[in-house]
């Protein structure tokens, strides 16, 4: 079974780049949850559809843009994005929470406009949509790693900043602490991950990767770092199982990743409750 699992390219693509997934989307929403942003990744993957969508309309008019992969132009949408949504906070300085849902309407309108001008949905809109496990191609896999490595590298120079600014961002900036630059980098680095994320899970799925298995793991966690830790575990049992399930049983893979990934959070609810009650 495993051998008919991984006899085609693609699936090897798909399983490489879910992965990879698995591990930084849940890794980087655990900053996202603590810091109370996990609105800006429906924001964002929504901004990338537009940028997708575009990227397809100029393709079928401008022939050099139909070699372009749509994955470089949600990647670009989604980045100016989240530059937009820092201007956003910065314009509202005292409701800084309206930045997402403006950016995330924006993104919905223009995302409507794009597609009404192509025609309505194609094949390859579907597949972004919903994610689709046959369209990840090598050059996809190799722009995942990429970013996959950026996230670490942010991640781990930047540990201690973004720890101190997640949980009490006053006392960061007085310390000294770029406050603004760091979180203009890290919402940067979320942009990315989101819309390389879509490959696998889809624009609708793909928040739910970076927020249910955190949702599930501040459940049960002792701390920030075994919150980390427990988030990339339940992240990958949901990516590795939901691929798998949709291979073998033909069902979407994307929806089957959220589902398990739902599964594991109702599991710690319970499993916490029935500790309280024990006790």
């Amino acid at each position: 079974m495993i051998d008919n699992l991984f006899q085609y390219e693609f699936l090897q693509n798909a399983f490489l780049t879910g992965i990879i997934i698995g591990v930084i989307a849940p890794f980087l929403g655990v900053f996202i949850v603590v810091r109370k942003m996990a609105l800006i990744t429906d924001a964002l993957s929504h901004v990338s559809l537009s940028g997708i969508a575009a990227s397809l309309l100029l393709g079928k008019y401008f022939a050099p843009f139909a070699l372009l992969n749509p994955l470089y132009g949600g990647m670009a949408f989604s980045v100016i994005g989240a530059l937009l949504i820092e201007k956003l906070r910065t314009v509202y300085k005292h409701y800084e929470e309206l930045a997402i849902p403006i950016m995330m309407s924006f993104g919905i309108g223009l995302g409507v406009i794009f597609i009404s001008l192509a025609d309505g949905f194609n094949t390859d809109l579907f597949g972004y949509l919903f994610g689709s496990v046959s369209a990840v191609s090598r050059a996809d896999l190799y722009v995942i790693i990429l970013i996959a490595v950026l996230v670490f590298i942010t991640i781990f120079l930047l540990y201690k900043e973004l720890f101190l600014l997640s949980f009490d961002e006053e006392y960061a900036k007085a310390i000294g602490i770029p406050g603004n630059g760091i979180h203009l980098l890290f919402v940067i680095t979320v942009a990315l991950v989101i819309a390389v994320s879509m490959r696998i899970v889809g624009v609708l799925l793909v928040s739910s990767l970076m927020t249910l298995p955190v949702a599930a793991s501040i459940r049960v966690a002792k701390s920030f770092k075994q919150a980390i830790i427990l988030s990339v575990i339940f992240g990958e049992i949901s990516v590795i199982g939901g691929l798998v399930s949709g291979f073998y049983l033909e069902i979407a893979p994307g929806g089957t990743i959220v589902i398990i990934a739902a599964t594991l959070l109702l599991g710690t609810v319970l499993y916490k409750k029935f500790r309280y009650q024990k006790s």
